[in-house]
């Protein structure tokens, strides 16, 4: 037989895409449009409305970037097409080749119903089938015009990331509003062509069915009427239906196909055009329900349901009946898809606090798997946060993003740092947003890595971020590949069901110790660092609200723990860990507003705070201790004085009760306080750091070393820091001063000042204070460089064989060499306060207040000495997709503590973070909790959720070890219960001579209810 292969091919795509295609609707007749443009932000239905309209012709520009433009479409379907299936059709002037982020529209009945979305590949609303001849058709559109800032593959900065930079022009032009005739007929053979020539096109050239299909497919073809497609169709389909009838091999990978929507709280939009992006989403997926029995679409992200709830009542109540008919499935349980690296341990905790209890408040459903697509890795302590919080199984895609190395899993058992394990799965049809296309299917099966010991994956489908999520023509590929011969199978079923086939299946599957670290998006720990530190500064206002808050209800009369307040505030928080806007990843409004929000938090948690202590009574000067650590150490009254103050865990007291440790000496750059001897140089770096308890020099080269690289990634500017930036850099050694500042018995300080680049400054304190080795550095920058990264250096010399990373209730071990291609790619790597490096009998740590990514090397010196090097990255200057990235002020706190254990890095991350407040009070009462035990650590202090009164403590093992210890409260204790996150009791705990007996292994997380007598 001659080859056609390449004739048939052509033919059919030509007749497909020119003909088959352009025929799916048989008749159209536009509609009378009219035009409002709202002013400013979007407005009620009810002000659209009432508003005044003008005539609007097809072929208009409209649109200015971030506007709303409402439009009144009035029709009637001509008496001819009764019977018929007839849909609105409306074209806003899609562009590009991305289906979010665009224009989309929402479609309203005239009394302000939702009915569906209007999206570049979704673009229909169904009118009538079979459609009454005459009746009119009445609705008003609310269209967003907002921008694309993916044009050009964000190859160039843009203005449009902010309504105050975009302008006012227009940036569509309005193609099409029509009513129009479905024909169904040609409709179905449209998708029955594309599913035989994609699933073709992915066989091989000795495949048999490759072949059966192609000639199939050119015989069909003999049968279209190019002059009468639509009557034709039916024939045509007729010839293909046994080619589409052949079954799927008996060993066909099966792909779960679960309808998804990936819709980011806020990325290339604000978060008040997420709130209508959902609204628009969900009202499709509601429409699509209706007409397929059998979908069934997972969404996660509780803060979504709750914008919807608030604000689209109607589309709400759809929800809550595709819920109730099983074809909606609540997933994630967090109240958004989170960030998995940067946000603190308690915070992932409330994460899913927040988000299980709306579902089960609201559906009376209690989620049970982690749905994280997208994030940009994930923590090692995230196993066991879940499946304390109830969870069974974990998903993500992101990892299919790695740079250097290919992830060897696609199910597999995910291993955390305390040893808890959860059922992970990783599909490797490498998309969250499938369409079930020939190249997706045959991926899958080709990339799938568990062949031979499983042979299912899941796949989610559907558009995101404003595509308008799954589609009819999705669906409908997933029918028609249910059971075909030369194609995996697909079967639209809850993720739930899933996971329990595969791990059935794949009981035995192998095991991934330790975090998921993703080998991209690197910058994303340090990029918008005033977003990063607001998060920061809020995780630690809020423990300290709901410590003193719980201080303040046990024993201030009158007084009322604001549960409602902090629920609002931790709930503001959550959202603004969402994985765009934590990792610095958003345009610039999305920023604006996260500064503005938690400076906003902050208030109102410092007068929460201020509220609770207050209600302890009025008296003299005391220092109140947040920190979970007893505390000796130097703080400043209201007028600015230095005093020594020892303070108890979680407790306070006066000022003026402490004698004070031997005093800080100044001799020209040098501090000296016992402990530790600094030597600033004249350069402004830390020529030597001598610890005189262990007698050594802690520095092999000079410490606190700014350098300022060149950072241009090959691509994503605000998410990719990419090993080249380490070839070109300028060591800021030009000190315009060094000068003693503060020269006091408690408290020495120098203060270097520095200019460089485009008119950017620093200026930092060195401060050493009395009783303490900690070596504070103080930092104001104000910042004006583009595509660069500041890092700051401490060389010690100490041969660590690896670098421990605080992460979420425990840390990270990370080898300093580069034996593999996996340990060289953690260049640039995330931790949380302290970073910890050390030698058998000597250990020292950097610690801070603000910063995330940091990088660790070690070289070997030609006196045989070993050094390792920390290097904190400070800020970055992205300029996408924000121009104008971390440019400005900055302030924050890093330090270098010499002779430190673990321990000691685990308190010191603490206290730098959770400065003693002082204030005036009576008095205090003892602490509701003081936790005795090598390890044993008190994360959280509150009262419960349910309103009870019982007070829950959050507590884990800090150290790595295993851990016994005992926790003593300040009230009288009636009885104890070891709890799940959500403070659901899981059973007693031990009680021993009115404490609470704890018995922890490594990392343990332990969640106690305690019961007031």
């Amino acid at each position: 037989m001659h080859d056609e292969s390449r004739r048939i091919e052509e033919r059919v795509q030509r007749l497909h895409d020119q003909r088959i295609k352009t025929a799916i609707y048989a008749a159209t007749v536009p509609f009378e449009v009219e035009a409002w443009q709202a002013p400013g932000e979007p407005v009620p239905f009810e002000e659209a409305a009432a508003a005044s309209y003008e005539p609007f012709s097809m072929g208009t520009p409209w649109g200015p970037p971030w506007g709303t433009t409402w439009f009144r479409m009035r029709g009637q379907v001509p008496a001819e097409w009764a019977g018929r299936r007839v849909e609105a059709v409306i074209d806003l002037g899609f562009v590009g080749d991305w289906p979010g982020n665009q224009a989309e529209a929402l479609v309203h009945l005239t009394d302000g119903t939702p009915l569906k979305a209007v999206n570049p590949l979704n673009q229909y609303v169904a009118i009538a089938n079979p459609a009454r001849g005459g009746e009119s058709v009445d609705y008003l559109v609310e269209a967003a015009s907002n921008p694309d800032i993916l044009a050009d593959n964000f190859s160039r900065t843009t203005p449009l990331g902010d309504k105050l930079t975009a302008g006012d022009k227009p940036l569509y032009t309005f193609r099409a509003a029509d009513i129009a005739i479905l024909d169904e007929e040609v409709w179905h053979l449209d998708l029955d062509v594309q599913v035989l020539r994609e699933l073709m096109l992915e066989l091989g050239e000795h495949d048999p069915r490759r072949h059966e299909i192609a000639h199939a497919l050119d015989r069909a073809m003999d049968l279209l009427d190019l002059d009468d497609v639509s009557g034709s169709a039916a024939a045509v389909r007729e010839a293909l239906k046994p080619v589409l009838s052949r079954p799927a091999h008996a060993s066909a990978h099966t792909i779960s196909g679960v309808g998804h929507a990936h819709i980011d709280s806020a990325w290339l939009w604000p978060i008040r055009e997420t709130k209508r992006k959902t609204s628009r989403t969900f009202s499709n997926v509601t429409s699509l329900a209706d007409e397929y029995d059998d979908f069934i679409f997972a969404c996660s992200q509780a803060q979504q349901y709750e914008w919807v709830r608030d604000n689209y009542p109607k589309v709400w109540a759809r929800i809550q009946e595709s819920v109730k008919n099983g074809q909606w499935a609540p997933v994630g349980g967090m109240w958004v898809e989170s960030d998995g690296n940067l946000p603190g341990g308690e915070a992932v905790a409330r994460q899913f606090v927040h988000g299980k209890r709306f579902f089960m408040d609201h559906f009376g459903i209690e989620t049970k798997g982690v749905w994280l697509p997208d994030s940009f890795g994930y923590n090692a302590a995230y196993p066991q946060i879940a499946k304390l919080a109830g969870n069974d199984w974990f998903l993500t895609q992101k990892i299919s993003w790695n740079q250097t190395n290919k992830f060897p899993h696609h199910t597999f058992w995910w291993e955390g740092i305390d040893g808890t394990r959860i059922f992970t799965h990783f599909p490797p049809v490498d998309t969250y947003n499938a369409r079930f296309s020939g190249e997706e299917m045959s991926r899958a099966v080709r990339n799938y890595s568990e062949k031979g010991g499983a042979s299912r994956s899941l796949a989610p489908f559907g558009w995101g971020d404003g595509g308008g999520g799954p589609t009819r023509e999705i669906m409908e590929r997933a029918r028609r590949l249910a059971d075909l011969e030369g194609s995996a199978k697909v079967v639209v079923e809850h993720p739930d069901e899933f996971f329990a086939k595969a791990r059935e299946e794949y009981p035995d599957a192998p095991v991934w110790v330790g975090e998921l670290y993703l080998e991209l998006h690197r910058a994303t720990y340090t990029s918008q660092a005033r977003t990063k530190q607001g998060n920061r500064r809020s995780e630690h206002l809020l423990r300290e609200a709901e410590l003193w808050a719980t201080t303040a209800a046990l024993h201030a009369p009158g007084y009322s723990y604001p549960h409602e307040k902090l629920d609002r505030l931790w709930k503001t928080v959550l959202l603004h860990q969402f994985h765009d806007i934590l990792p610095g990843s958003s345009i610039a409004w999305v920023h604006r507003e996260a500064e503005a929000e938690y400076a906003r938090v902050a208030r109102e948690l410092h007068a929460l705070t201020a509220e609770a202590v207050t209600a302890l009574g009025a008296g003299e000067p005391r220092a109140f201790n947040t920190s979970p650590y007893d505390r000796a150490e130097v703080v400043r009254t209201a007028d600015g004085t230095p005093v020594y103050v020892e303070v108890p865990a979680s407790g306070s007291a006066p000022l003026a009760a402490t004698a004070p440790p031997p005093p800080v000496t100044v001799d020209g750059l040098v501090l000296d306080n016992g402990l530790v001897r600094v030597e600033v140089a004249e350069d402004g770096t830390l020529s030597s750091v001598r610890d005189l308890r262990a007698g050594r020099e802690v520095l092999a080269e000079p410490g606190n070393l700014l350098r300022l690289h060149t950072d241009l990634p090959n691509y994503w500017d605000a998410w990719d820091i990419d090993k080249h930036y380490k070839n070109r850099y300028t060591d800021l050694l030009d000190a315009s001063s060094v000068t003693v500042v503060e020269q006091v018995p408690l408290l020495g300080a120098i203060r270097v000042e520095r200019s460089f680049g485009k008119g950017s400054t620093i200026t930092q304190t060195i401060s050493v204070r009395a009783g303490s080795p900690r070596i504070d550095i103080e930092t104001d920058i104000d910042w004006h460089e583009t595509e660069k990264i500041l890092k700051a250096a401490f060389p010690v010399d100490i041969r660590a064989p690896h670098s421990s990373a605080e992460i979420q209730f425990g840390h990270i071990q990370r080898p300093t060499h580069t034996n593999t291609s996996w340990e060289s790619a953690r260049f640039e790597v995330s931790g949380h306060r302290w970073v910890h490096l050390a030698e058998p009998g000597y250990g020292v740590a950097v610690i801070n207040d603000s910063t995330y990514g940091h990088d660790v090397s070690r070289t070997v010196r030609e006196d045989g000495g070993t050094t390792t090097t920390v290097r904190l990255s400070l800020v970055r200057a992205p300029r996408i997709p924000d121009p104008e990235a971390d440019q400005g002020r900055h302030r924050f706190t890093y330090a270098l503590l010499p002779g430190a254990t673990v321990e000691d890095a685990v308190a010191e991350g603490y206290s730098l973070n959770l400065p003693l407040r002082v204030a005036d009070a009576a008095g205090a009462p003892e602490p509701v909790v003081s936790a005795e035990g090598e390890g044993v650590t008190v994360e959280a202090v509150k009262l419960a959720d349910d309103a009870s009164g019982d007070v829950v403590v959050r507590l884990y093992e800090s150290r790595g070890g295993r851990a016994t210890g005992t926790l003593r409260t300040g009230f009288p204790l009636a009885g104890a219960q070891i709890t799940d996150l959500l403070e659901r009791p899981l059973h007693d705990a031990e009680i021993t001579d009115g404490a609470v007996t704890v018995t922890l292994r490594p990392f343990q997380i332990l969640t106690l209810r305690l019961r007031r007598g």
